[in-house]
């Protein structure tokens, strides 16, 4: 039954991808008004792209893994089982 949960992860990832995007860019720009820069940029700061680097990778983990978990406790609410890791029992 586990096996369903494959396709509504993908789903899941899909979306918080987006809201991810969506997200680092509405934070950038209370930061600095131009795109954020990509490492290749010439005219860009050494700290301002490292800066922009880790603000993307840090909201991509945190939206992520809230996607994920909203979307395990779905499933486990629509199917009864827990798509994830359990406890063992002692």
């Amino acid at each position: 039954m586990k096996i369903l949960y494959k396709p509504f992860g993908i789903i899941a990832g899909l979306i918080g991808a987006r809201i991810a995007t969506a997200v680092f860019k509405a934070i950038w720009s209370h930061i600095d008004e131009e795109e954020p820069p990509k490492p290749t940029t010439e005219e860009a700061s050494f700290p301002k792209v490292v800066g922009a680097a880790v603000l993307k990778a840090s909201t991509a983990a945190g939206i992520g893994a809230t996607v994920d978990r909203a979307g395990a406790r779905a499933f486990h609410h629509l199917t009864g089982i827990w798509p994830g890791e359990q406890r063992p029992e002692k």
